[in-house]
């Protein structure tokens, strides 16, 4: 088994000539090696056309793992494009303290999605106690239904607050001197996978919370409960658990569009404004690269036709416009702007050629998390698209 800072390449039949302006461009560069136990990069005498041929390859071997092995972080104007191979990433000593860290929060990913999905509500209950306001069966029953529901809702806050955590661990280890973004993708596959993994679960989560209005009408009937009892000086034993404090936050949460992106898009934000010795750059080309290497994987279709599952798209997807928004939020000028390294677009008419139930909360993600959509400096071309 390779070590996984070496990059194999192995022959195969190559592919049809792609009619990709950016991919051409991307192609055209010279293919870099970083090797990892001597520090340093080499430059093999290497046709061009390798990296062309590497991508079918790396993307016809599984699923979830072979599209990880090309979020890959390229010196977009002048440098390289490495692809890393994410299939069996294990992370390295120097990794594991941050790895676990985040692994621990990964592991509640599942469940946490697992409760959102099952989530239904108690929008009878609550309609029934409101239409008979004298009836305190009805108003107990609709008390009962709705508090173990905002304790789950509890539990979905003080998850995004890990995953904050997890998040800034991710970015100081991925970001620290001396070495750069690609080279720390290229030594540290295990927390660039993480990372993708992360973003994967924020737009799921997202997605689903946006499609279930009980979250805030159970929410809210809480709070107005509450506060109907605090002004009749009577305190209920659910405030025990959400108090006045952690209810305010809560609703803050809640009332974003897309509540987990917007966690991580500020927890970004602040990442970059408390490293004043951090170029800006180092996140945000790790960032921009990864949109341009998903929305490739997306609207080639040599490429595209050998995912084995649709869960493979919506992954690619999902990364795609996390990275996007983070992207949005932490560079002064944006996504949007023609001086944008992300072909905004391309990545938006990737996103409109899938089924609109799988990609409208993504949309929407775009149409209401980002900061300069509605800049003057955003073309009319991609309003519209987004319209």
């Amino acid at each position: 088994m390779l070590h996984p800072g070496h990059t194999s390449i192995t022959p195969f039949q190559q592919p049809p000539l792609i009619q990709s302006p950016t991919l051409t461009h991307h192609l055209s560069r010279t293919t870099h090696t970083y090797n990892s136990h001597t520090n340093t990069r080499t430059t093999p005498d290497t046709h061009p056309l390798i990296t062309h041929r590497l991508l079918p390859s790396l993307c016809s071997r599984g699923l979830m793992g072979n599209l990880l092995k090309v979020l890959a972080c390229a010196e977009l104007e002048h440098g390289p494009i490495v692809f890393l191979d994410f299939e069996h990433a294990q992370p390295t000593e120097a990794e594991t303290a941050v790895w676990n860290q985040v692994s621990a929060v990964l592991e509640e990913a599942h469940g946490i999605l697992a409760e959102l999905q099952s989530y239904n509500g108690a929008g009878q209950e609550i309609r029934e106690a409101i239409q008979n306001p004298g009836d305190l069966a009805l108003q107990e029953k609709a008390w009962n239904a709705v508090c173990p529901l905002v304790a789950k809702l509890k539990r979905f806050y003080e998850f995004s607050l890990r995953l904050e955590n997890a998040l800034r661990s991710l970015l100081e280890a991925l970001t620290s001197p001396p070495y750069a973004p690609m080279q720390h993708l290229e030594r540290e596959q295990a927390l660039a996978k993480q990372f993708a993994e992360i973003l994967h679960f924020t737009l799921s989560f997202d997605e689903l919370k946006m499609t279930n209005p009980a979250i805030q009408n159970d929410f809210s009937y809480y709070r107005r409960t509450i506060s109907r009892n605090r002004l009749n000086n009577q305190q209920l034993e659910a405030e025990n658990e959400v108090n006045n404090e952690m209810a305010n936050r809560m609703s803050l949460f809640y009332a974003e569009a897309t509540p987990m992106l917007k966690t991580l898009s500020n927890a970004t934000t602040k990442f970059v404004s408390e490293n004043k010795t951090l170029p800006i750059e180092d996140t945000t080309d790790c960032l921009s690269t990864m949109a341009c290497v998903c929305r490739v994987m997306l609207e080639t279709p040599e490429y595209r036709c050998r995912f084995t599952n649709t869960d493979t798209m919506l992954f690619c997807m999902r990364v795609m416009v996390g990275v996007i928004i983070l992207y949005d939020h932490v560079h002064p000028v944006g996504a949007f702007a023609k001086t944008s390294k992300i072909d905004m677009k391309g990545c938006i008419k990737v996103l409109k050629e899938q089924p609109s139930n799988s990609v409208e909360g993504l949309l929407n993600a775009l149409r209401y998390t980002t900061r300069h959509l509605n800049d003057d400096s955003t073309s009319k071309q991609i309003r519209a698209l987004l319209q």
